[in-house]
């Protein structure tokens, strides 16, 4: 691993706005080559026509964000009083498309199969059918 990609992985873990001092008898060479540096067209490393990206507004770009909050205050303020199942639908989606996010859901209850025939029903077929009076 380089030194400057261990540098920007530092950065990162670093709080903002925190700065690291320099300090000793090389500092002041060493800011003299960073100011050389950073006239433009002094980067040798890097493709020509391509900027350096800093590692830490990269990943405040791509950081997510959660939208709740300013929605459903957005929905209570208002004088228009959303639909409840409108209502719903946007906490559904907020909680997730996971099947552990989900809520449960309810079981159809069987009705007990009962039979169409009744016992005098029987007694005629088993007249009809054997004979028997």
């Amino acid at each position: 691993m380089s030194a400057s990609l261990l540098r920007r992985g530092l950065e990162l873990l670093e709080e903002p706005g925190l700065r690291r001092r320099r300090g000793g008898p090389k500092a002041a060479g060493a800011a003299r080559r960073r100011k050389r540096a950073a006239e433009p067209g002094r980067n040798k490393a890097t493709v020509k026509g391509r900027v350096v990206k800093s590692a830490i507004e990269e990943y405040h770009k791509k950081k997510a964000v959660n939208h709740l909050r300013a929605n459903l205050q957005y929905m209570l303020k208002g004088r228009f009083v959303a639909n409840k199942a409108v209502t719903e639908q946007v906490l559904a989606q907020n909680r997730g498309r996971k099947s552990k996010d989900q809520p449960p859901k309810k079981a159809a209850k069987k009705k007990p199969e009962g039979t169409v025939f009744t016992e005098e029903d029987f007694r005629k077929f088993e007249r009809e059918y054997f004979g028997r009076p």
